[in-house]
């Protein structure tokens, strides 16, 4: 098999992956990001000035991942504050730049409230901008200490699954320091089980339409010394079939009330594959990812994106929305069914693991519990 080789419990820890950063020039606050749409092949970073700038930054996917969109978020209504641009119409282009992901209207809605309340406190707005930007900095800690939790939570779910280590695990789309303030969220429970040398494959599925399994999962699990392997989507069934897979470990955009999981596309048919198969389905997100006013998965607005995504092989200097510019893979002027999302059932989601604790059997009732002991815990 021609892959990344086992290396089992070898702890290469990566220097930092400069994710998302907030720094002050003498020219004023920038926000700057690592732009996601150019790995693996390059490093770049992008320099947002105004909230604008992010929106574009979120829907072109350059900066992408439940929570790290909420810190983003969060970060977003800080630098219109800073840089005295109008703080509400700024929240509410952020909020409505990626609609499926919850955390992103979380992080928004948290930075503005803190905003609103200096502002109504003091009335400074440079006060106000700096209470806003506190709030950003706070969601961002948490977010890292949420994620070193939420490992060790998973890991003790996969230990207590599977005593004895030697997992194989299959996960889809990108989990890991890319989408957080910390390692991750399902990827991070891996990291975990490969650090203590219970993880024996990583099974990597490419990801449709815009391989973020391929260029970001695999490059995370390179730059950890992981031993991975990347299969099309399509090749998952055999996977199964063979007995090759322990347990699946996917992150979710959002959680219903009910507890059905909206996450990338491709996580419905896995989930009915784990099924299948009798293989645990694990989710993995903090949280601020459980939407209790969203009631069930048929109320989760799923977005649409571009069909030139499918019909098209992007290269990193193609605009990843409104224009295309990549190789054809289609014959010109053919249709695309492109849903960002689709949302799987709570009957086939085995467990969902937070940092406040894991959910199983996932109720309605459950995840409420889970959110009131939440909202109950301090925040640094």
């Amino acid at each position: 098999m021609a892959d990344q080789q086992a290396r089992p419990g070898e702890d290469k820890r990566p220097s930092e992956i400069p994710v998302i950063r907030w720094e002050e020039p003498p020219e004023g606050p920038v926000l700057i990001l690592l732009d996601q749409t150019r790995l693996p092949s390059e490093e770049v970073e992008l320099v947002c000035t105004d909230a604008s700038a992010l929106v574009e930054a979120i829907r072109s996917l350059a900066v992408r991942g439940a929570p790290v969109l909420g810190i983003a978020g969060a970060y977003g209504v800080a630098l219109a504050a800073a840089r005295g641009f109008d703080v509400d119409e700024a929240a509410e282009a952020l909020e409505s730049a990626r609609p499926t992901a919850v955390n992103l209207s979380v992080g928004v809605h948290r930075a503005l409230a803190a905003f609103r309340d200096a502002l109504t406190a003091t009335g400074d707005p440079t006060a106000a901008a700096t209470a806003a930007l506190a709030a950003a900095q706070a969601l961002h800690r948490e977010d890292a200490e949420a994620s070193a939790r939420m490992a060790a939570h998973g890991l003790a779910l996969l230990d207590e699954l599977m005593p004895g280590g030697g997992h194989r695990v299959l996960t889809h789309c990108n989990t890991g320091a890319l989408v957080s303030g910390g390692e991750g969220t399902a990827f991070a429970v891996a990291l975990a089980a490969h650090r203590v040398g219970r993880l024996r494959r990583l099974w990597v599925d490419e990801t449709r339409p815009l391989l973020q399994g391929a260029r970001l999962t695999a490059w995370e699990a390179a730059r950890s010394g992981m031993a991975y392997t990347l299969l099309t989507d399509s090749a998952a069934g055999s996977l199964f079939a063979a007995g090759e897979v322990d347990a699946v470990l996917v992150g979710a955009d959002r959680i219903a009330a009910d507890g059905s999981v909206a996450n990338k596309v491709g996580n419905y048919p896995l989930a009915v594959l784990a099924r299948y198969h009798h293989v645990p389905f694990i989710v993995v997100a903090p949280v601020t990812t459980v939407d209790p006013d969203t009631p069930d998965g048929a109320s989760i607005e799923v977005e649409q994106r571009p069909g030139f995504e499918v019909t098209e092989i992007l290269t990193p200097q193609a605009s990843a929305v409104g224009g295309g510019g990549g190789v054809p893979l289609a014959p010109l002027g053919t249709q695309a069914y492109n849903p960002a999302f689709d949302v799987t059932p709570p009957e086939l989601v085995t467990a969902i693991v937070t940092e406040e604790g894991t959910v199983s059997p996932v109720t309605p009732e459950a995840l409420a519990a889970l959110c009131a002991r939440a909202r109950a815990t301090p925040t640094a």
